[in-house]
């Protein structure tokens, strides 16, 4: 063996056994994890059967898929920007508040409908009346057929005599959640909701003015 080769073998060995301690530690660390580390936290309940929160998440999703269809409808048979961006809005709000809602309720472990009334959650469980308006606020079968059927400054002030009706409903159901609702996912996204739809009414007033009609 030549001296260089002697000189060089110390080191070899010596970074050989650097090499396996680093390998070592990294091991217990994945085998011990850190006892600094903070602890996950314990998994949320999920809300009772007969909770607000439950019965707010079920109710306001067919709410908002009323709202959701209305603005689809209006979008299609004018041509006005300004009621065509508020549809717009509404659609793209109101779905992904639905699409929350629904996910939740899974995540839950809750049926995505109530056999029973709607509106039980709030103490007066509403009986539908069979003409398409489950809750209050809702437009019937016949209202949603003449929208359809209207075209220009008809369908817009149609829509918007129907939005405020159903945003007023709407917003009564959200506030009477943020109050009574026990989980922060619901008491946030219903105080969300009242204010959306109040500024959304108020908006609506005013384009209902320049057309010559109320709500």
């Amino acid at each position: 063996m030549t001296p260089a080769a002697r000189a060089s073998r110390p080191m070899v060995l010596a970074g050989g056994a650097v090499l396996l301690l680093a390998l070592g530690l990294v091991v217990l660390m994945l085998v011990r994890p850190s006892s600094s580390a903070p602890a996950s936290p314990a998994p949320t309940a999920a809300p009772a059967e007969t909770s607000a929160d439950v019965g707010f998440a079920r109710d306001m999703a067919v709410h908002h898929q009323q709202a959701v269809e209305m603005s689809f409808i209006v979008r299609d048979r004018t041509s006005d920007v300004a009621v065509r961006r508020l549809a717009y809005d509404i659609i793209n709000t109101q779905a992904n508040q639905r699409g929350m809602m629904l996910g939740w309720l899974e995540a839950w472990g809750r049926a995505k409908s109530s056999p029973g009334p709607p509106m039980t959650w709030m103490g007066h469980p509403v009986t539908p009346r069979g003409d398409g308006a489950l809750m209050p606020g809702m437009a019937t079968d016949a209202e949603l057929a003449a929208l359809r059927a209207d075209r220009g400054g008809n369908a817009e002030v149609r829509f918007l005599k129907l939005m405020t009706a159903h945003h007023r409903a709407g917003a009564e159901m959200a506030q009477a959640a943020a109050t009574a609702a026990g989980t922060d996912e619901i008491r946030n996204l219903a105080s969300g909701m009242v204010l959306g739809q109040q500024s959304e009414i108020a908006l609506m007033a005013d384009m209902l003015k320049e057309r010559g009609a109320t709500a």
